[in-house]
């Protein structure tokens, strides 16, 4: 995920729709995204909730470069307005009800000038590989680790396990997550005032099918 052929067109297709405006990230992190796009000259503003996480962003070089607010990206409210807001690497799926992404959704809305994008990356819920009647579907198993999502259909649920093998013992992390379908992202963006205006499997532009796994989505804010 910070391997230049991840981040190169993900940076670069932020810096095409931000052009000469200010971005935001949602869930700013450690700046993997932030910094680079920040590198490109964009101006870059973040919020996270995590001071560790943003702890170990102000430690990297270019850092100085980008403004922070701390708090909780479906309601903080960042200083300015931005052409530009994005969240990525499946980080909408992080707010574990559905109010909860919509607020998201609201709070980019907010943020945006007139005619500005708002992009989220994330996977699409993979209920085709899950049997009938099964709740757990497996992603990895490798020899220091293994992991399996665990359903929940009626509500959306979805918890991730992952196994990890630490001096010669596994240990349990679990982490939960809301997973949301493309066509609800939709209608949460015209709850907002925005509308889509692309879909692609990738950064690089695929083109998004039926058997995609994830999907880089681009919602304009109404004008008015």
């Amino acid at each position: 995920m910070f391997s230049p052929a991840v981040l190169g067109p993900a940076v670069e297709f932020l810096a095409e729709l931000a052009g000469a405006d200010a971005a935001l990230e949602l869930g700013i992190g450690t700046g993997r995204v932030a910094l680079p796009l920040s590198a490109r000259g964009v101006p870059v503003h973040g919020i996270d909730l995590s001071e560790a996480m943003l702890a170990r962003l102000r430690a990297k070089p270019g850092s100085e470069r980008i403004g922070v607010t701390t708090g909780d990206f479906a309601r903080a409210r960042a200083p300015g307005e931005f052409g530009l807001v994005y969240l990525v690497f499946n980080t909408i799926n992080n707010l574990t009800t559905q109010d909860e992404q919509v607020d998201c959704f609201r709070n980019a809305a907010r943020h945006l000038t007139p005619g500005g994008h708002f992009v989220i990356e994330v996977g699409v819920p993979a209920l085709q590989k899950l049997p009938f009647g099964e709740t757990h579907v497996p992603f990895d198993f490798g020899a220091g680790h293994v992991g399996v999502d665990e359903y929940d259909v009626v509500d959306q649920g979805l918890i991730s396990h992952h196994f990890w093998k630490r001096d010669g013992r596994w240990n349990l992390d679990s982490m939960p997550f809301r997973y949301v379908w493309p066509s609800e992202l939709d209608l949460m963006a015209r709850l907002a005032g925005m509308r889509l205006v692309e879909r692609w499997e990738d950064w690089e532009r695929s083109p998004f099918t039926s058997t995609s796994g994830e999907h880089v989505s681009v919602w304009r804010k109404e004008s008015g």
